[in-house]
């Protein structure tokens, strides 16, 4: 195989194929896995590329894809039903007739033999592949991957089950990438800000923007939850641009210390699970608007068994009377979505399971008002801690998802900084 150097990145390029796709049938979870995987080896990947099964759609994906790269990921299409027509469309364009290789037939025969499953003339028919194809072992399926050259272009054919297509690539593909490109890695890293917006973000760091490396590209990545910061820089030396965006991070750290942030993570429950498992307390939860989704949310996590004790969904009045201790004359003097009432929720549900920490959540989700005149898309959260409790009230709008989904972020948020010591509402 030829080796090449390369001081400017590759461009490479993804094309899926499949009907299921574009009628939003499955989500295109493997563009978007190998996008990711080849921006980690370096390549710039231009495009994402989704076509029909007919030759037609598949001819037009491979001419597009071929304008626009160097290297271009297929998947999907390569099955043995008479259906799929993609062997004898990829032929056809790069004009190399279908050949038998004996070495695909003999490891589809040894897999069946070792299931028990039935050989068929249409099974056979995935040992076809275009002339000059070097053949990608799939240990775990029926259709080879295929890399082609053509026209100084390289197209690799990859089946579309997932879990397939991810083990060809990275145990066939990716050494052959690396052996034959030479070329600068993108280095980057990702860290989340919580508790800001956007335009007040970029206020407060402006001087820290200022302030970086020109060769440090940074991107705001904002979302309902967080913003995100993607720092990331191409370098023939990876560690020593690791080393440069770990420094740029701590003093974005410097630059905001009042504010959560956390590196590499998709949300605050991981944080809330290590920092409080760490520091050996306990935590119990009780929800209304959140309807036991901050709690899952833990669970869904190894290990929550450690610090998390319990919890309630108090959705009802009554409940949160009963169970949790909650005053009537509160819900009656305040409302149920008030302040008061989720202070309340939080100290009796860190009294009913004698923890260390509480959080509790109450509010209009929507889209209706439901027991309380406060605006759609309110949401009180309240911690109660070692010291006393505190709570804040906040306009989260619609829809519905988005509102509980913001409370439990800003829940874990708070909970994070009253642990920390950062939240002085505790002494009130």
């Amino acid at each position: 195989m030829e080796k090449s150097t390369q001081k400017e990145p590759v461009k490479s390029a993804v094309l899926s194929i499949g009907d299921e796709i574009l009628i939003g049938q499955i989500v295109n979870t493997n563009a978007a896995w190998i996008s990711g995987r080849l921006t980690d080896l370096g390549f710039d990947n231009r495009m994402i590329l989704t076509v029909g099964d007919t030759p037609e759609a598949i001819t037009d994906g491979l001419d597009i894809t071929g304008r626009h790269a160097g290297l271009i990921i297929v998947t999907g299409g390569l099955g043995p039903t008479a259906d799929d027509l993609t062997r004898e469309t990829i032929a056809r364009f790069f004009g190399r007739p279908l050949e038998y290789r004996p070495e695909v037939e003999a490891h589809i025969r040894k897999l069946f033999a070792r299931m028990n499953y039935p050989f068929t003339d249409n099974n056979k028919s995935q040992a076809m592949v275009p002339r000059g194809t070097e053949i990608l072992p799939n240990f775990y399926g029926t259709a080879p991957g295929m890399w082609i050259e053509h026209k100084g272009k390289i197209y690799v054919f990859l089946p579309g089950v997932p879990f397939e297509m991810k083990h060809i690539f990275t145990e066939e593909l990716v050494p052959r990438l690396k052996e034959r490109f030479r070329q600068p890695a993108l280095v980057r890293k990702t860290v989340a800000v919580y508790g800001i917006g956007e335009s007040l973000l970029a206020h407060r760091l402006k001087d820290w923007e200022a302030g970086l490396p020109p060769e440090v590209h940074l991107a705001y990545l904002p979302s309902p939850k967080r913003i995100r910061l993607r720092l990331q820089m191409r370098s023939e030396r990876p560690e020593e641009a690791r080393r440069i965006i770990d420094g740029q991070i701590e003093k974005l750290r410097a630059a905001i210390p009042d504010l959560t942030i956390t590196v590499d993570t998709e949300d605050l429950a991981p944080v809330v699970h290590r920092r409080l498992k760490e520091a050996g307390q306990s935590l119990a939860v009780a929800e209304s608007c959140t309807g036991g989704h901050v709690m899952a949310a833990l669970v869904d996590i190894p290990g929550a068994s450690k610090f998390l004790k319990g919890g309630v969904v108090a959705y009802a009045v009554d409940i949160k009377e009963k169970v949790l201790g909650v005053e009537p004359a509160l819900v009656e003097k305040y409302s149920v979505v008030s302040e008061p009432v989720a202070r309340a929720m939080a100290e009796g549900v860190r009294r009913l399971f004698g923890t260390d920490w509480a959080v509790a959540t109450t509010g209009n989700a929507g889209p209706d008002k439901g027991q309380s005149d406060a605006r759609v898309g309110t949401c009180v959260i309240a911690i109660a801690g070692p010291k006393g409790s505190f709570a804040h009230t906040f306009l989260f709008g619609q829809p519905r998802e988005k509102a509980i989904q913001r409370t439990m972020s800003k829940a874990y948020e708070l909970l994070l900084g009253a642990v920390e010591g950062k939240e002085s509402d505790l002494d009130r």
